[in-house]
């Protein structure tokens, strides 16, 4: 998603009967024309004309920059994506979920 960024936006709720707290998060996708944002940010945005189908914000401001760190769910995403290119280009082991399949050996029997 080129030039757009995902804000979400966390609320602490009520339970109305048991009285628990719960957080309740909305995402908000906002256009972000020179790419300045990154992830952690703490930003201001405002509703404007329909950009795109979810696009209905443009950013205003970076009020506080993230640290920049990216989550491991993203890191743990490209491992795999490599380990497949890796399998693409012929190198013979997939591993996927734990488990190993050799293709060379299954090929030679």
């Amino acid at each position: 998603m080129d030039k757009t960024i995902v804000v979400a936006v966390e609320r602490l709720k009520m339970h109305p009967l048991y009285k628990k707290t719960y957080r309740q998060t909305k995402h908000f996708y906002a256009h972000d024309e020179n790419n300045i944002c990154q992830i952690g940010d703490i930003v201001r945005i405002e509703e404007c004309r329909p950009l795109s189908k979810l696009k209905r914000w443009r950013l205003i401001e970076v009020i506080k920059r993230g640290s920049g760190v990216v989550p491991v769910e993203q890191v743990l995403g490209q491992e795999i994506t490599s380990e497949l290119e890796r399998v693409q280009q012929g190198a013979g082991q997939v591993v996927l979920g734990g488990q190993r399949e050799q293709q060379a050996e299954e090929g030679a029997e």
